[in-house]
């Protein structure tokens, strides 16, 4: 499933392509798995609307639109294990398993493309619009990184992985930062000292910012608005390595799993 950094790669290339564009039609498949929100308010809410942005709260990609000076809403994205969100010329052949397309005036259109069906659309017109379940991990202060895990005895792992505390983050880039701060995965996340937890956010920041400049990680289906593969895979220490020596110390990695995820470590750099 497309994690921070691949979801945060499409959202800016979609924003770069098709930010001030006016949706002149809606189209939608009637896959039900596919709609959160009816299908009808989908396309009532985004037809005539203009795009100011597309950004990505956690997982989610939110494309904020208006009509007129007083009716803002937004369209959510949630990519789930093979969605797609492409800009593409009108003439090109529609994909199989394409459940939307926002048709633009300028001939263009946004194509959302999901064969699993795991992916989920929908609409918000709440005030307020949507903000995500929990912190957002790229910009989280020290001392805001520290209270979100006080106390809690869920393994640090497991405690990443949780949305509602810090959005975004799934299992590439947990097992990536653990390893990097060199904290075992099975530690309990309100045992972890202050400087560890420093040596965590720092990691983690790292880690995001370097995925986010590289593309994403490209495991599985993931591709950007072009339909281009990610590169940090190339940068990955543990994930998906089990079994192979660490980078580091040439140790065999190990591979558990927690909270229900599998998750690979280095039982020496990792303590």
């Amino acid at each position: 499933m497309p994690e921070l950094p691949e979801v945060e790669t499409v959202a800016n290339g979609v924003d770069a392509r098709v930010r001030g564009q006016k949706i002149a039609r809606v189209w939608t498949s009637g896959k039900p798995q596919t709609f959160k929100s009816a299908e009808s308010e989908i396309v009532e809410t985004l037809t005539g609307a203009k795009i100011e942005k597309v950004r990505r709260v956690g997982k989610t990609i939110v494309m904020d639109v208006v009509r007129g000076k007083a009716h803002t809403a937004q369209f959510l994205v949630h990519l789930g294990m093979t969605g797609r969100l492409l800009v593409s010329k009108a003439e090109v052949p529609l994909p199989p398993h394409t459940h939307a397309v926002l048709s633009l005036t300028d001939g263009r259109e946004v194509r959302f493309v999901d064969p699993r069906r795991f992916g989920r659309l929908s609409v918000e017109t709440a005030e307020g619009g949507y903000a995500g379940p929990g912190v957002e991990p790229t910009t989280v202060s020290v001392e805001e990184f520290a209270t979100l895990f006080k106390g809690r005895k869920l393994a640090i792992k497991a405690a990443l992985l949780n949305q509602s505390i810090l959005h975004g983050v799934g299992n590439i880039y947990a097992d990536e930062s653990l390893f990097r701060a060199g904290i075992r995965p099975t530690k309990q996340g309100g045992k972890l000292t202050r400087v560890e937890l420093e040596r965590l956010r720092t990691a983690l920041q790292q880690v995001l910012k370097k995925a986010i400049e590289l593309g994403g990680s490209s495991v599985s289906d993931y591709v950007d608005a072009d339909g281009v593969r990610g590169f940090f895979q190339q940068e990955h220490k543990v994930y998906g390595r089990a079994g192979e020596s660490c980078k580091d110390c040439g140790a065999a990695l190990k591979k558990i799993v927690v909270g229900g995820r599998t998750t690979i470590y280095c039982p020496k750099c990792q303590r």
